[in-house]
């Protein structure tokens, strides 16, 4: 069994206490309001972030976080070299909707790349971890994490591709529909690049906007397991700390091991 690295391990335990925090705040009932965007956010959304940056702070003073709450109210720290990305409540929609497919995402940048993350999606018992070095990992319930188990894709087979669950849009469509992609797999947050990095499903394009905290944690996932996540026009890797473009995305496609983009 390979080895978890210990920045993964402690970046798990985080992500595990900020999950138990979201599910806690969900038993009792979130209050939600409308950020400036006009996009929600809860209590849970707080709290969890809070609990993370509590803990950054903690193992790593040093380190610059960037972090969606904090964002949202005008607190940004210059990135530089070495920098966090933290979205505490990846799929607030999903969340607030009672299903299943949100999740903690927390990324290591090093030099514009996810060198290590974890996706925790605590309704489902789920944690996906990756480090650049070490690969990787998975972890069911209240299990350790373990080398993850990518499933091979079936000879002849066409592509099947995940999209957003809530911000499906008409772009994204026709890019499917110009490569005669038929199968589709629709899910909530960064959940879509964790079926990736599993082999469940091959590509997920995505054109409408994301921020770099929604994305980074679950790039590091699924670069650890040999997939990649490429800016749609360019052709280049997906980086991070655009600070010029307010921490945003542009258009990219993700794709899973084994599968060439198109």
């Amino acid at each position: 069994m390979e080895k978890v690295p210990q920045r993964l391990r402690e970046m798990n335990a985080l992500a595990r206490r900020a999950g138990a925090e979201i599910l806690h705040i969900r038993e009792r009932g979130a209050k939600v309001r409308e950020k400036a965007d006009s996009s929600p956010v809860t209590e849970a959304d707080e709290a969890a972030e809070a609990v993370i940056l509590a803990g950054l702070k903690e193992l790593w003073p040093d380190i610059p976080v960037i972090a969606e709450e904090e964002a949202a109210a005008g607190r940004l720290p210059a990135a530089g070299r070495r920098f966090f990305l933290v979205d505490p409540l990846d799929g607030t929609k999903s969340f607030i909707s009672g299903r299943k497919d949100f999740t903690v995402n927390l990324a290591l940048i090093e030099n514009g790349a996810p060198v290590a993350g974890v996706v925790f999606a605590p309704a489902r018992g789920e944690l996906y971890a990756g480090d650049e070095q070490a690969g990787a990992f998975f972890a069911k319930g209240d299990a350790p994490l373990a080398p993850m188990q990518h499933k091979p894709r079936e000879a002849g087979k066409g592509l099947r591709a995940v999209a957003s669950l809530n911000h499906r849009d008409a772009e994204t469509d026709a890019w499917l529909a110009a490569h005669g992609v038929n199968d589709i797999v629709a899910a909530g947050s960064s959940i879509k690049l964790c079926l990736l990095a599993l082999g469940e499903a091959d590509v997920y394009p995505r054109f409408g906007r994301t921020m770099e905290w929604d994305i980074a944690a679950g790039q590091a996932v699924l670069e650890a397991a040999g997939g990649q996540v490429l800016e749609a026009e360019s052709g280049a890797p997906l980086r991070y700390g655009k600070a010029a473009r307010g921490y945003d995305n542009p258009p990219f496609i993700a794709w899973a091991a084994g599968v060439r983009p198109l």
